[in-house]
């Protein structure tokens, strides 16, 4: 995966990132028969027509796909509660507001796949982007604020790609205050990072995920 070479700046893809959020359990509502399905990830199932029941997100997609189902989306997608989302975000410009850690994936994965499941798409997707942007800008003020006397950073209630987003500011620029302030430091630090035994390679990790 991309930023594995580096452990200090672990940084992964957007399509990395959905992938992982796709994982994410969603509620979808059958128009088929089938026997529940015994996956490495789980059983789900079995399937009646008209009887919701909960699968991940990308099995969702291909049973959406194959015209096997309709898609629910998840409560928090309303445009009644992201509007007060909104709100609170707007009002609490030093807090963020607790959603889903993969909201932004699992919105744009629905708009994608399932956007005629969706009640009042339009206005439900300008608000996710309204809600992102704010919360990007708060990082932005987060980030403007780092100085040398800065040891640790807490943010409460970041998404997974906001998260991504912001992590190698954030080492970067605490990396080059400590360098500036102790050079004799980092450079011990790096010495003993040198000696420190590498791990053994076990080879290739599979993805045991799907089949």
């Amino acid at each position: 995966m991309a930023g594995q070479s580096d452990p200090h700046l672990s940084v992964f893809s957007s399509e990395e990132v959905e992938f992982l959020a796709e994982d994410e359990l969603v509620e979808i509502v059958p128009n088929m028969s089938m026997e529940p399905l015994n996956l490495i990830c789980g059983d789900f199932g079995p399937f009646r027509p008209l009887i919701a029941t909960e699968v991940p997100l990308w099995l969702a997609m291909a049973l959406k796909k194959r015209g096997k189902c309709t898609i629910r989306p998840p409560p928090w997608m309303s445009v009644e509660k992201l509007t007060r989302v909104l709100e609170e975000e707007r009002d609490s410009p030093r807090e963020f507001q607790p959603l889903p850690f993969h909201y932004v994936e699992i919105s744009k994965l629905l708009f994608d796949h399932a956007r005629e499941d969706i009640p009042e798409v339009y206005m439900v997707r300008s608000l996710v982007e309204d809600i992102r942007d704010v919360r990007f800008h708060k990082v932005e003020i987060g980030l403007q604020k780092i100085s040398s006397r800065t040891h640790a950073v807490k943010l409460k209630n970041l998404s997974a790609m906001e998260v991504n987003i912001v992590r190698p500011f954030f080492v970067r620029a605490l990396q080059a205050f400590y360098k500036h302030d102790s050079p004799q430091m980092i450079h011990q630090q790096d010495s003993m990072a040198n000696r420190m035994p590498q791990a053994a390679d076990r080879g290739p990790r599979r993805d045991l995920r799907r089949r």
